[in-house]
């Protein structure tokens, strides 16, 4: 008889970095290359500025930051890490995953590792595979990375996406607790509208012109499906998770638009004590690194404390998503 893995009843979050690009980047410095406007911009999407990576500020170098400052804010030793999962789509080589080199990077060179591609619900696929693997007895503590350079992929003369879209890196660790730490996760897809948020050429296409492929993105479907459908994944996450809305302190979403955010507030009819995530007014749109970032960004304003209960829902390309209702550390 095979004997069966078993780990931690419970699992949760008990540490969290996040690493942001030195250079902010105004909208005036991308109007030089759209016809549009700093209140066009503001009004569409609520961002004022964003990061951009230099060039020494990596892939590979904002996770390693991002993860060793979620090691120092969970005090677990970086050798007791048993697994290492990346969610990113701007790591650049098709082989080997980014998740090796980091894990040798932050002192776990033995972890498991492995890249995900998720897009904008990278952060949340990550975090929820990494409960399943505690809990499960595959791996004690897991480091859970979102981690995005979208403006090597950004078509910076295409009005339409040139200014939303950024860089950064976040991360976790998830380990064992004594009580419930990430709720049940609510996720799924919908390939038919793959073609909404996609990369416009394959590499195929590029291969030998010495130009990236580019992201391109079809606005008002998107708005419409994260507005509506994405509420109703968020509610169904916290009906999993037994809990009701005037228990969240925290409200953080995927920093796509924050109109987008205003409309899930809106349907979720949170109460105003909820505090709600708006990194993307300085932060722009990273992706994966969204979430993370986010909450960094709540817990060094004060709006976010240890043993807060927050809703997190990532979504994007795909179309893919996820949902967890989570204890901050």
């Amino acid at each position: 008889m095979i004997t069966a893995s078993t780990g931690s009843q419970y699992a949760g979050i008990l540490g969290i970095g996040s690493y942001r690009p030195r250079r902010a980047v105004p909208n005036a410095e991308i109007l030089e290359q759209i016809d549009s406007s700093d209140e066009w911009i503001q009004t569409r999407s609520g961002i004022k500025e964003r990061r951009w990576a230099s060039e020494d500020e990596t892939v590979l170098m904002m996770s390693v930051n991002a993860a060793k400052e979620a090691l120092a804010d969970s005090g677990i030793d970086p050798s007791e890490i048993g697994c290492v999962i990346v969610a990113t789509v701007t790591h650049l080589y098709q082989t080997p995953a980014i998740a090796t080199r980091i894990a040798v990077e932050v002192g776990a060179p033995t972890a498991a590792a492995f890249d995900i591609s998720a897009a904008c619900a990278g952060f949340c696929y990550g975090v929820a595979m990494a409960n399943d693997l505690v809990r499960g007895g595959s791996a004690k503590y897991v480091l859970a990375i979102g981690v995005e350079r979208l403006s090597d992929i950004t078509d910076r003369t295409d009005r339409g996406t040139a200014f939303i879209f950024a860089d950064g890196a976040g991360a976790a660790i998830v380990g064992p607790t004594d009580e419930p730490g990430i709720g049940p996760v609510v996720w799924g897809s919908d390939g038919t509208q793959h073609q909404v948020i996609s990369q416009k050429e394959s590499w195929v296409e590029v291969h030998g012109n010495h130009n990236w492929p580019h992201l391109t993105m079809d606005g008002n479907p998107v708005f419409r499906w994260a507005s509506f459908e994405m509420a109703k994944a968020a509610q169904r996450a916290l009906d999993v998770a037994g809990v009701k809305a005037e228990q969240l302190d925290l409200f953080v979403p995927h920093q796509a638009n924050m109109r987008i955010t205003d409309a899930m507030r809106r349907t979720l009819k949170l109460p105003e004590h909820v505090k709600v995530a708006r990194d993307i007014e300085r932060q722009g749109n990273t992706s994966a690194a969204s979430i993370p970032l986010a909450i960094t960004a709540m817990r060094e304003a004060g709006e976010a404390k240890s043993g807060d209960l927050a809703l997190i829902i990532g979504f994007g390309a795909g179309l893919v998503y996820a949902a967890q209702v989570i204890r901050l550390p």
